[in-house]
């Protein structure tokens, strides 16, 4: 099944996300992955394992597993290279062993203090608190995002972690629509007006934590993973 986004491309309604794949064990799971069907891969520079998913990737198109069009393909830029959008997603692409993108998200709405193109470190200041860089603007960093597109980096660009006031700016500024807003959505924070102002304005809403974040939200917070609540599960 897919969602038409819209610009006319496809995505695969159901993706693999590899935040916290590592090491050896990715070239075993994106091969797998793809031997059951999955089409749709989530990437991002801040998860520090492009390389290893490029050199699988590469893998299943060399032994002809999968052809590249077969594939979706989204990775997202850090905070710290929003003024050096054209640099990271180069700098993504080469990593990942890739000619394009099928779809490249800003990750988090903020842009933080240079560390270097690639480099995903989040600066502090002496006093422990996050560098915000103050002089580049979101509507900067997403017209930077559009001549992505029209350097044919990428096909479709979009947001990620963008609450409903930020993405009614985006599309203010915009010339090239966010074909994508990526949130955390399930439910336990289902963010229905977030959701719905979305799908009115031809956002497609993509969900990074669909099961509540299990293990994550679990170790991080303390929180029950949807996978164990008893209402949803089932008998």
């Amino acid at each position: 099944m897919a969602i038409t986004l819209n610009n006319g491309f496809k995505m695969p309604a159901v993706g693999l996300g590899v935040w916290r794949m590592e090491g050896k064990e990715i070239r075993d799971l994106i091969i797998n992955a793809i031997n059951i069907g999955y089409r749709h891969f989530d990437c991002a520079a801040d998860y520090k394992n492009e390389a290893e998913v490029g050199e699988a990737l590469a893998g299943a198109f060399s032994t002809g597993l999968v052809k590249r069009e077969d594939l979706f393909i989204t990775t997202k830029l850090w905070n710290s290279d929003h003024g050096n959008v054209v640099e990271a997603c180069k700098d993504s692409l080469k990593k990942l062993r890739l000619d394009y993108l099928d779809l490249y998200l800003v990750h988090f709405p903020v842009a933080t203090k240079h560390t270097g193109v690639g480099a995903t470190a989040s600066a502090l200041d002496e006093d422990g608190v996050l560098e915000i860089d103050t002089t580049i603007s979101l509507e900067t960093t997403w017209h930077a995002m559009e001549e992505l597109v029209s350097m044919g980096l990428v096909r479709s660009i979009g947001i990620s972690n963008y609450d409903i006031f930020l993405t009614r700016d985006c599309l203010a500024y915009s010339k090239v629509k966010p074909a994508v807003n990526q949130i955390e959505t399930h439910p336990y924070f289902q963010r229905d007006s977030l959701v719905k102002f979305c799908q009115k304005h031809g956002i497609c809403v993509t969900a990074h934590t669909p099961l509540g974040g299990a293990a994550a939200n679990s170790e991080l917070f303390g929180s029950v993973s949807c996978l164990d609540d008893p209402v949803l599960k089932v008998s």
